[in-house]
């Protein structure tokens, strides 16, 4: 294995999430995406919007702080290869910046470009199960240009990233659902104890002793599971 293949098969580890296991951390990942990048594809710079499903907030990263100003401030005024990415879903092929045609599809974005040295710029939208999480934004030059080598393997590095990420966004969502459904069922066996105990020391059925703890709670503006939790406790004999 060469030193180019090596350093590309490392990238596609730590992108994937990392060999461990480990939570995925989304703003390492996407920085981690920008810099393997950059290290492996050859272009002049490369930078990532990423707009992790959990925050729905633009995050941008790049190899060099120009380019990420440039990423960022295209995004908010919609201009640019990664607002379109991100817009559309669609790639963005490999653009001249001196035509005519890419002056006019970005005023203000290309200026820019073009005066921190990038002569041509490409795009690959950061995509997963028809869910579009930001996009990798490839910078060229004469002597950095962006190949189609590149662009290839920079796609498949940005459809790890989504995937990864799109991945954890599951995770925590599972996670905070059993949360939730085990909060429930917690409360729900408390009531029952609660309606019990009510039941048996009043000669009440079920339904009247939850009754008793529901215009109680109301009564008194409280939650319903706490008022049971206190007469299950023996602190409360509404």
């Amino acid at each position: 294995m060469t030193m180019s293949q090596q350093r590309l098969a490392e990238a596609f580890v730590e992108l994937a999430g990392g060999a461990h296991g480990e939570p995925v951390d989304p703003p390492v990942l996407l920085a981690a995406l920008a810099s393997r990048s950059h290290e492996v594809l050859g272009a002049r710079a490369c930078a990532v919007l990423g707009i992790p499903p959990a925050t729905e907030e633009a995050q941008v990263y790049a190899s060099e702080a120009e380019a990420r100003e440039l990423v960022l401030a295209g995004y908010q005024e919609g201009e640019g290869p990664a607002a379109y990415c991100r817009e559309t879903g669609n790639p963005v092929p490999r653009t001249d910046l001196e035509s005519p045609v890419a002056r006019l599809r970005w005023p203000r974005y290309v200026p820019q470009a073009l005066a921190l040295g990038y002569t041509h710029v490409a795009a690959r939208p950061l995509r997963g199960r028809e869910l579009i999480v930001g996009a990798l934004v490839l910078f060229g030059s004469p002597e950095e240009p962006v190949t189609d080598e590149g662009l290839a393997i920079g796609q498949s590095l940005a459809d790890i990233v989504a995937t990864a990420l799109l991945r954890e966004d599951e995770l925590r969502r599972s996670h905070t659902l059993a949360g939730q459904l085990q909060h429930a069922l917690s409360s729900r066996v408390v009531i029952e104890q609660a309606k019990g105990i009510l039941a048996a020391r009043r000669a009440l059925t079920l339904d009247e002793a939850f009754g008793v703890l529901r215009g109680h709670a109301r009564s008194h503006q409280r939650k319903l599971m706490g008022v049971a939790l206190d007469v299950v406790e023996g602190r409360l004999d509404p």
